[in-house]
């Protein structure tokens, strides 16, 4: 491993709060071509513990100092060529830390089209600037005169030429420059105003009309807001800095002054204030404003992909409902309601069509159809998709089985978000060549509440629709998240290797799309696969392969037991100790957790596996392939609360947590409009961060404080007071609706924040998918 390597591991670990040698077994495991899922799952020993989450922000912190690292030795040698690096400034370049910095320092030695100032200089000016500089008592008018020339037609011509070389000098001084950076971050304010005009095309971005506040306290939606409405040419957006201070010469000059030693009352010394001030006016005011501006967009995108990332781990990892007979409903008015029932592993039974609304008003007939594929198949579960005539179906459905006798399918709305994508996809082509594009949408419905992970993997991850702006924000970094949280989430679940789908194996670790597609086209020829290591003999499938994916692959009731197991086949040889050990034989001794926590994992170690692998292995065994997904659990919505205008303050609803923001959670209580319960209203105490109270997919019990019927906004509180006082008075773009999901685990009861109303604009801070 190179010195440079060392370096960046020294530099990360302190980041992630690790040791540095653990950074750099981590980094030589990447290198190697190891995933994150297996070197957390299956290399321990190796890393001393890292887990999931501190390898992700090693591999990105990794990535980025390497590119820093390749642009500081470009740099270097471009500098080097123009035989201008001292060991001064080599060692000022080696010591920076951010691009930003690096590329300040770069700015005199990048090459460049012909400047002004490098004009200025080829008319022999640099002699009249530095003799301005050197002797401040002399008048700079008086000394120009001396350098007028056929080129230099006069002084006021000299004095520009002067004044153009020691600007180009002050704005490529990177020391100054990062300091009047720092004082920009620190006391510049964002101000956004109204497009004369735009004021009733740009309603929606009202609360920005005549906004200011400082940079630095500029929330993430907020920014992500205001630069939306700036894009959509209803908006301008200005950082500025010093407005308040009314003294002549404000403090950003005072600084720049500062550095060059200028002050007093001589002569260069106010014309050398003049030009400092046209420096800042003209260059430096704008190029800094440009570097915070795009700051904030970047620290804006990363909290909107984090938003976003932290919502699909949760829908990802939501409780399954199992393998049971289940029935999809995918709602519709005019074109009918959808219906298709899949068995407990998924595959596709019957579909059908009915219409118990307008045109047609055959409620009857729909309820018969329906109640005659539920007998036939014997359906458990009921998908009812979460769209258009969503309440209505539900309640069609709720009369159906009040009149069926006992035992009757359990009905839950799920969400349908990106269900439509899915439908279109060359996926879904691939799975159903012969059927409508519209019914495959009640097969996703269907298949979602039986095991979300397998179908939400089909789509598109932007498609889920759980983001924050997820549209405005850079897309190949929100890909590049959200393909990472889908990894983890699949592989830390893990994959029935003879039952799952092509899309689903892709995100296996170690094999993605043309791997997955072989193994089920070798499944598919061959019949199950009964031993993992069966995979061997799936085409262009090495021993890498098997390595870094096996683990994470489950074969029940197979061949060799462990298989079944998330014990990795190298370490076999452990398991068949500890079993040895207790005399037993391995099928009996899975399970049994009082034989297992009686032995000493000391006891099991060796050379290659340690301690903490025994452990894993033990804990395996004791409960075999169990999934960590929570405890299925539904909403139960309220009879005859089906509309907004049903609504009033004081209600006391069961709802689903369909998203999570920044500033609070979005709740759908069954009235196709979501309510938000601001930050201030998640409970009785201070919360700083919402997810620290619910996540996506909790079912809350929540309270209605305010109902706007004609903005469609909900008020909603989980604090026992009621609502408390309210909250200050929110920003944001008006948004609507956001993807949703009906079905998970009981909500973690953890305390909160207790101030404020509804937030009003804050509902706009989603956009409807």
């Amino acid at each position: 491993m190179t010195d440079i390597t060392r370096r960046i591991a020294a530099i990360i670990a302190g980041e992630i709060n690790a040791r540095p040698e653990q950074a750099v077994a981590a980094i030589g495991l990447l290198d190697e071509g190891s995933t994150v899922p297996f070197i957390s799952r299956y290399r321990k020993e190796v890393t001393g513990g890292l887990d999931d989450t501190q390898l992700r922000n090693l591999s990105e912190r990794l990535t980025y100092l390497r590119e820093l690292e390749a642009r500081r030795s470009s740099i270097l040698d471009s500098i080097r060529t123009q035989e201008k690096l001292t060991p001064e400034l080599e060692l000022k370049i080696a010591n920076v830390s951010t691009k930003a910095e690096l590329e300040d320092i770069y700015l005199p030695y990048k090459p460049k089209r012909r400047t002004r100032a490098e004009i200025a200089r080829e008319r022999g000016l640099g002699a009249l600037a530095q003799a301005i500089l050197d002797n401040r008592a002399a008048v700079p008018a008086e000394l120009a005169t001396a350098y007028i020339t056929p080129d230099v037609a006069d002084v006021k011509a000299a004095l520009e030429g002067a004044r153009d070389i020691i600007a180009e000098g002050i704005t490529e001084n990177a020391d100054l420059l990062g300091r009047l950076r720092s004082y920009m971050k620190d006391n510049a304010v964002l101000q956004s105003r109204v497009v004369a005009g735009k004021e009733t095309e740009g309603a929606k971005f009202s609360d920005y009309f005549a906004h200011s506040e400082q940079w630095n306290k500029v929330a993430g939606h907020r920014a992500l807001a205001m630069l939306r409405g700036r894009n959509e040419d209803f908006l301008t957006l200005d950082i500025v800095v010093d407005q308040q201070d009314t003294s002549p010469v404000k403090p950003v000059e005072r600084m720049i002054a500062h550095s060059y030693q200028v002050g007093g009352t001589l002569a260069g010394d106010k014309w050398l204030m003049e030009v400092i001030g046209w420096t800042w006016r003209v260059k430096l005011s704008l190029s800094l404003s440009l570097d915070l501006m795009r700051d904030l967009r970047e620290r804006a995108e990363e909290e909107a992909i984090n938003v976003f990332a932290r919502n699909l781990k949760d829908l990802l990892l939501a409780a399954p409902a199992g393998s049971r007979a289940t029935m999809g409903l995918d709602p519709g008015i005019r074109t009918g309601v959808k219906v298709a029932i899949v068995d407990g592993t998924g595959k596709l039974l019957d579909t059908a069509t009915v219409y118990p609304f307008q045109p047609r008003n055959d409620l009857r007939g729909a309820q018969a159809e329906i109640a005659a594929l539920i007998r036939k198949y014997k359906v458990e579960l009921i998908a009812i998709g979460n769209g258009t005539a969503s309440r209505e179906t539900e309640r069609m459905v709720a009369d159906l089985l009040g009149d069926m006798p006992a035992p009757k399918p359990l009905k839950v709305i799920v969400s349908e978000a990106g269900a439509s994508v899915y439908s279109a996809s060359e996926t879904a082509a691939a799975e159903f060549p012969q059927l409508d594009v519209s019914l495959r949408g009640a097969v996703s419905i269907a298949r979602r509440l039986q095991d979300p992970l397998a179908e939400l993997v089909k789509i598109e991850p932007k498609s889920i629709g759980v983001g924050q702006y997820q549209h405005d924000v850079d897309q190949a970094r929100l890909a590049h998240m959200l393909n990472a949280v889908v990894e983890d989430a699949v592989n830390a679940v893990g994959v029935d290797l003879n039952t799952a789908s092509a899309s689903l194996l892709a995100r296996v670790s170690g094999l993605g799309t043309s791997l997955a597609e072989a193994v089920v086209a070798h499944r598919n020829e061959n019949g199950p696969f009964k031993k993992r290591k069966d995979l061997l003999k799936v085409a262009r499938l090495g021993n890498r392969t098997f390595e870094q994916a096996a683990g994470f692959l489950r074969i029940p009731n197979g061949a060799e037991p462990l298989d079944a197991s998330s014990v990795h086949p190298e370490a076999y040889g452990v398991a068949a100790k500890i079993v040895a050990a207790c005399g037993r034989d391995v099928r009996s001794l899975m399970g049994d957790a009082s034989a297992l926590r009686a032995l000493d994992p000391k006891l099991f170690v060796d050379e290659r596996f340690g301690l903490p692998t025994v452990k894993d292995i033990l804990s395996e065994l004791e409960k075999p392939g169990r999934d960590p997904r929570p405890e299925f659990k539904t909403a139960t919505f309220a009879d005859g609360i089906d509309d907004i205008k049903d609504l009033k303050p004081g209600m006391l609803l069961e709802g689903t947590v369909t998203n999570v923001a920044a500033f609070g959670a979005f709740v759908d209580i069954g009235v196709h409009q979501d309510g938000l319960v601001h930050v201030s209203q998640l409970a009785d105490k201070f919360v700083k961060d919402p997810h620290e109270v619910v996540k996506a997919g909790d079912v809350v019990k929540v309270r209605v404080t305010e109902v706007d019927v004609p903005r469609k906004r909900i008020g909603l509180t989980m604090r026992k007071d009621g609502g408390g006082e309210a909250a200050p008075k929110p920003m944001g773009e008006r948004g609507q609706r956001p993807a949703q999901k009906h079905f998970t685990a009981k909500p973690q009861e953890k305390p909160a924040e207790a101030q404020g109303g509804f937030g009003a604009a804050l509902l706009e801070a989603m956009k409807r998918k």
